[in-house]
C-alpha cells in the first residue's frame, strides 16, 4: 500500500525553462569574461556545489579572481541575478503542483522531497510556498551526498518511517534518478509536464517508466495502487 509520495524538486515540482535563465553563459556576460574561460572554471565545480564542498559565492569569487577581476560590484550583481532567478522558478508553478500536492496532503499521504541542489537552490526552496507539504526534505547540498546514490534515498525513507514499497517516488529522470528509484523497490515514476522539446533540459522520456502527463495524474496513479482497486499502469 502507498504511503509516501517522494518528488524530485527541478523539473518536476518547478522548472527553469518557464522563466529567464541565469546559467553560466549568462554570468559570464555580466562577468565580462568570455564564455568558454568562465564555463571552463564553473562547470567542474558542479559535483562540489552539489554536495556542500563549495558555495556559489567561492566559485564566483573565484572565478572572478582567476580572470583577474576583484569587483564587488560584478561580484554581487552575479549571486544577486542568480538567486533572483532561483526565486523565480516558483512563481511559473504548472497550477496542478499546489492542487496535486494539498491533495495528497489532505488525504494523509507522507510527501517526502530529495533533490540535487546548490546553496543558492537550497536557502530558496526552504523559504518557498512549496516547503510547508514536505514531511521530509533531503537535498544533497545538506546531506553531502546527492543522487543516484542510494544513501539520500534512504535516509528519507527513514525519516518518513516507511519502506521502499510504500513509496512512489515521482522525478524527471535526471540523475538516473528513476533507475536508483526502482532498484531500491519503489514504485518510479516520470514527471513530463515540465518537458519541453528542443531545450536543454537535461531529460528527455524515459519509456521503460510510467509516464504522467499532468501533476494531477499522481493522485489518480495512488488511487490506482490503494489494495482495493486493480493495478492497472500499462
Amino acid at each position: 500500500m502507498t504511503r509516501a509520495v517522494i518528488f524530485d524538486m527541478y523539473e518536476t515540482l518547478i522548472t527553469h525553462y518557464n522563466s529567464p535563465l541565469y546559467f553560466g553563459s549568462q554570468m559570464a556576460e555580466d562577468a565580462g569574461i568570455p564564455e568558454d574561460s568562465f564555463q571552463s572554471l564553473w562547470r567542474p565545480t558542479e559535483h562540489e556545489r552539489s554536495i556542500g564542498k563549495l558555495t556559489l559565492e567561492d566559485v564566483v569569487k573565484k572565478i572572478l579572481l582567476e580572470n583577474l577581476f576583484d569587483s564587488e560590484m560584478i561580484f554581487r550583481t552575479i549571486i544577486e541575478k542568480r538567486i533572483s532567478a532561483k526565486e523565480e522558478c516558483f512563481r511559473h508553478l504548472h497550477p496542478e503542483i499546489i492542487p496535486m500536492l494539498s491533495t495528497l496532503k489532505k488525504r494523509g499521504f507522507l510527501i517526502g522531497l530529495i533533490s540535487n541542489c546548490f546553496s543558492e537552490e537550497a536557502d530558496v526552496i526552504r523559504k518557498s510556498e512549496l516547503y510547508q507539504y514536505f514531511d521530509a526534505i533531503y537535498l544533497s547540498y545538506e546531506q553531502e551526498i546527492q543522487k543516484p546514490e542510494e544513501e539520500i534515498y534512504r535516509r528519507c525513507m527513514d525519516s518518513l518511517s516507511v519502506k521502499a514499497e510504500e513509496c512512489i517516488y515521482v522525478g524527471d529522470g535526471g540523475s538516473n534518478e528513476l533507475e536508483t528509484a526502482r532498484k531500491l523497490g519503489m514504485t518510479a515514476v516520470q514527471a513530463v509536464w515540465y518537458l519541453q522539446e528542443g531545450t536543454t533540459q537535461p531529460s528527455k522520456r524515459k519509456h521503460d517508466f510510467i509516464q504522467i502527463e499532468q501533476p494531477l495524474d499522481v493522485v489518480k496513479l495512488v488511487d490506482l495502487l490503494l489494495p482495493s482497486k486493480e493495478v492497472n499502469c500499462e
